[in-house]
Parts: C-alpha cells; structure tokens; sequence
C-alpha cells in the first residue's frame, strides 16, 4: 500500500492501540471507512488513530471493542494509556537517551531525574502521589526505570552529559533535610566526573534565561541531534533540525550564562553546610 505510515507499538501505548486496531482490521479485509461506519466515525478518524495521530478515547475503545467482538481489549488499553506512568513520548525518548553520545539537559524546580538519589526520587514521587497526579503503583514503576537509566550512564564509553540547573532546583526543599543533604553531594560528585559539566543558572539571570520548560538535547553516535521537552501531560520528541537548531543555540547561550562549574559547586557547597 502506498505511503503506508507503519507504527512500532513499543513506542507508546497511542501507537500499541493503532497498530493492534489496524492488524485486526487488515485480518478482515475493511477499508478504514467500513470499520468507520461500523463504529460511527470517519474513515479519517480511523487512519489518524492507526497511525498514532489522534489518541483513542474510551468511546473510541467501546466502539472498537464493538465492532471488533474482542470484549473490553481496546478499553482495557484505552485505560492502561490513561494511567501509564510515563508520558506519551517518554518511553520513545528513552530508547534515544540510552544510546546518546552527548546529553544536555536543562531542568527547572528539581533535580533532574538522572542525578537525583534514590531518595530524592521517592520524596518527588509520593509528592505526586499524595497529590493524586499518579497512583502508587504509577510510582513504584517509576523508580525502577530510573535507576536503569541512571546506569545506562556507566557504560563504556560513558556518554558526556551537560547538565545546567535553574538554581530553584538546589533550592527547593525535598524529603526532608537529610534526602536534600545527600542529593546535594551527589551532584558535587557528578560535577568531579571526567565526563560532565554541572552549572547553574542563577536568578539573576532573570529574562535571559532561554527556557521556561525542562529541556533535554541529545546527541546520537551518528551525530544527529533530538530535543525533548515536557509540558504537564505530554513528551515531545523532535528530530527536524529546523527546530532542534535553535535549542541547540539557546542551550549554549544559556551554559554562556550559566555560573561555571567551579563557581557552581562553590554554591552547592555553600548551601549544603546549610542543611544539618
């Protein structure tokens, strides 16, 4: 078939729906526009679901499931997409992290995930919790992968990571002091790595700060570039350089900014014979 966008279900559960919709719609032989009339929407609607452009909503799934004969399936995925743990484009994203060349990462409020502690991680996650953003199942999935992307970063050879924090980020009390003492050291050795670069971008900097949102730019063994940016309900992966250059600048215009890392860790240092 001409121009036929195929989807690798293991990107995210959007394109695990469209995929397994599409399959169960080839094994009959429907044209997207008798699976649309049979479930009530337009042939339209069904491409730009199987092709991962338009999220599946549970009257979508119900109408699917209907159709199909296939009970709660579609549902019972519509419901697992709704209550993931990870956002959509996140799970993409990190099939790219493990196997970047160079990080650079940008984070505003908290550490950013690859340099918190395990404790560290536990406090922001029962945050979450506690605040009814994620369950606590949603929470125990989320530490795991963590620590599998915090070792993906000792491999050989170890990808070079920059990593410049708003300063709201040292700042911001989390877990009590004893968890804010030791995620303080642990940024101070990870400044001390041969293979990284810890800054911060101070107040002070004010509106010449680039980004308003956390930001992660990666650099593939191939040399080509992706950008990462996440809003509250969504990851978005970019690999069009039109738009991954220009982050690209504004990242080294903000490490221009940025205090350097001696003056950095200085800083850190200093807030950490703060902290009992």
């Amino acid at each position: 078939m001409v121009n036929r966008k195929e989807l690798d279900p293991g990107t995210s559960p959007v394109a695990a729906f469209g995929q397994r919709l599409r399959h169960l719609r080839d094994e009959r032989g429907w044209t997207q526009e008798e699976l649309g009339a049979r479930m009530g929407c337009t042939g339209t609607h069904i491409s730009a679901v199987e092709t991962g452009r338009r999220p599946p909503t549970q009257r979508f799934a119900i109408s699917a499931d209907r159709a199909f004969g296939t009970g709660d399936m579609f549902q019972r995925m519509v419901h697992a997409l709704q209550n993931t743990a990870l956002l959509e484009g996140f799970p993409e994203y990190v099939r790219q992290e493990i196997r970047a060349a160079e990080l650079r990462l940008f984070e505003l409020g908290i550490i950013p995930g690859l340099l918190q502690t395990p404790e560290y991680a536990a406090a922001i996650a029962t945050g979450a919790v506690r605040r009814g953003a994620i369950t606590e199942q949603q929470a125990e999935e989320r530490l795991p992968l963590l620590a599998e992307r915090q070792a993906s970063l000792e491999r050989t050879p170890p990808p070079f990571v920059y990593a410049v924090l708003d300063e709201s980020c040292i700042r911001r009390p989390v877990g009590g002091a004893g968890v804010m003492a030791a995620q303080l050291d642990k940024l101070v050795a990870f400044a001390e790595l041969p293979n990284t670069v810890l800054q911060v971008a101070p107040y002070e900097l004010g509106e010449r700060r680039p980004f308003d949102l956390p930001v992660t730019l990666l650099m593939l063994p191939d040399r080509s570039h992706i950008a990462y940016a996440e809003s509250a309900q969504q990851g978005q992966l970019e690999r069009d350089m039109r738009f991954v250059q220009p982050m690209l600048t504004a990242y080294h215009q903000l490490q221009a900014e940025a205090l350097s890392q001696a003056a950095t860790v200085a800083m850190i240092e200093q807030l950490r014979k703060g902290t009992p």
